[in-house]
């Protein structure tokens, strides 16, 4: 165990650390300047001091830097707070930063709501487009009804002759060519070429059905119900069915401007001035009905379509008889000779030089 001279000469290296500090009591703190701290009264005391002081030692050197660095905290934290009051914070930068993210962003809505409409039109499109399908195929139901085919007189008409009547009486009143019960309709049978086939008197042409139809054998009296020119359209058949060689259909239609045209008193032959008329259909004759005398009448009507190269033949007042070797020629054939009398007459009504 020390002396306590020992402790003497170990204690006389602290007082002189500690002379520099009361050397300047100007700066020195009052409380580390007692001397109640710095006298050791035993030697265990001056022990306790020595290793407190070599413990002490490590752990300044380990929490200098944390105590250095909250100090520099301290000293910037008034520099920053005034820093922050001179100016203060601007939200431009950030917003600047977050622009491009914000802008792709709101592209990206545009483009998926337009994508979304763009669907909506292909499925609207396609709803649309099934819906005009189904239209058409209602359209072609009531234009094309399935019918029955008819038996008369021990002669069988199909079901598909029928349509056809059917549907040509149609579309002639869309035309104008006839009107409801204005006009007729025949053919020579095509699978019995000694048969004929017509309208009934005065049926409605635009809502036919099977049983608007008549048939009978070519030379024989006429059916019961058949049209009062049935002879008149037994002749025409039969000229045409000549140049032909069996198949012949004709339609008496009742076009306005034809009707018009032809009761010009003595006009019998027209030419027509439109280059559409004059190569289809050449030249009209026109001929004035005989009730009086059917047969020399029934010769003119087949003379007259002979002369205008077997395409029509007009009655004076009573419209044109157009023929074809099918329903689909006399059709056009009767389209034109309206077209062509429509065009004569706005010529002559504009005093056009022709």
């Amino acid at each position: 165990m020390p002396s306590p001279d020992d402790t003497g000469q170990e204690a006389s290296p602290v007082e002189v650390e500690l002379k520099p500090e009361t050397t300047e009591p100007e700066q020195a703190e009052p409380e580390t300047l007692e001397p109640e701290t710095t006298e050791p009264e035993t030697p265990e005391n001056v022990i306790a001091e020595e290793g407190a002081g070599q413990t002490s030692e490590p752990e300044a050197i380990e929490t200098e830097p944390p105590a250095n660095d909250e100090a520099e905290t301290l000293d910037e934290a008034p520099e920053k707070a005034s820093v922050a009051e001179e100016h203060p914070p601007s939200t431009k930068p950030a917003e600047t930063l977050s622009s491009p993210g914000a802008l792709d962003q709101t592209a990206l809505d545009l483009l998926a709501e337009k994508e979304a409409e763009l669907e909506r039109l292909h499925m609207e499109n396609a709803r649309l487009r099934q819906s005009v399908v189904g239209a058409t195929e209602v359209i072609e139901e009531l234009e094309e009804p399935p019918m029955p085919p008819l038996v008369e007189d021990n002669i069988v008409i199909p079901a598909y002759i029928v349509s056809d009547f059917v549907r040509l009486g149609r579309q002639l009143d869309r035309e104008h060519l006839v009107r409801a019960t204005m006009g007729s309709l025949a053919m020579i049978h095509p699978e019995q070429p000694g048969v004929m086939i017509s309208t009934r008197h005065m049926v409605t042409l635009p809502r036919m059905n099977e049983r608007s139809l008549c048939a009978a054998p070519l030379g024989s009296t006429s059916p019961r119900g058949a049209p009062s020119d049935w002879h008149a359209l037994e002749v025409v058949l039969a000229s045409v069915s000549m140049v032909t060689g069996g198949p012949a259909a004709v339609i008496h239609m009742h076009g306005p401007h034809t009707t018009a045209a032809s009761c010009e008193k003595d006009l019998v032959l027209l030419t027509p001035i439109d280059e559409l008329g004059k190569q289809h259909i050449g030249k009209i004759i026109i001929v004035d009905p005989d009730s009086e005398h059917p047969e020399d009448y029934l010769r003119q009507v087949a003379e007259a379509l002979n002369q205008g190269g077997m395409r029509c033949v007009v009655v004076r007042g009573n419209g044109a008889y157009a023929v074809g070797a099918d329903f689909d020629q006399a059709w056009a054939n009767a389209a034109m000779v309206e077209h062509s009398m429509q065009i004569h007459l706005l010529a002559r009504q504009a005093n056009l030089k022709t």
